[in-house]
């Protein structure tokens, strides 16, 4: 099974245990640059679950789309847990949705530092009116196109641990 079709799978499953739940979904990408949405929309029937996407590129997008605190983007920098979570409040914040994913992170090639190498990246997920969660994952200079597919891959999972099973 290619990597594509394993997404697609991921997010048929995500998406039907969504829909079995009544819950709906709405993305804040970053380092993605919307690709978790399109692979969710990749899904025939998406639209009982997925409401909108949020690419946030930038940091000004982060700060004027989902009202990111400049200061906690200046202090913590774009990639950190603070700044992920804080892209899920602004998703429901934003939205009426009932679940929110973001991610933000260091694709590559450059961008990186010690502190930060290229493949850190930062995942939180919700469910309104409960705490949300956050996963840091490095997953190393393993290529754009590799630390971008891992993204969504964890994305998923993370969104499927809120469901009910």
């Amino acid at each position: 099974m290619s990597d594509r079709q394993a997404l697609e799978a991921a997010a048929a499953d995500l998406l039907a245990r969504a829909r079995a739940a009544g819950l709906t979904i709405a993305t804040a990408e970053s380092c993605t640059g919307g690709l978790i949405a399109g692979t969710l929309t990749e899904i025939a029937g998406s639209s009982a679950v997925v409401d909108r996407g949020f690419v946030t590129y930038s940091n000004a997008a982060k700060t004027e789309m989902l009202g990111v605190d400049a200061d906690l983007i200046e202090s913590r920098g774009a990639v950190s847990r603070e700044v992920a979570l804080a892209m899920v409040e602004g998703v429901f914040a934003m939205s009426p949705v009932d679940l929110a994913v973001a991610v933000t992170g260091i694709a590559g090639p450059g961008g990186g530092s010690a502190e930060k190498p290229v493949g850190l990246v930062h995942l939180a997920a919700g469910r309104r009116g409960h705490d949300p969660v956050h996963i840091e994952r490095r997953f190393g200079d393993i290529g754009r196109a590799g630390v971008r597919t891992a993204t969504i891959a964890a994305a998923f999972e993370l969104v499927a641990s809120l469901l009910p099973r």
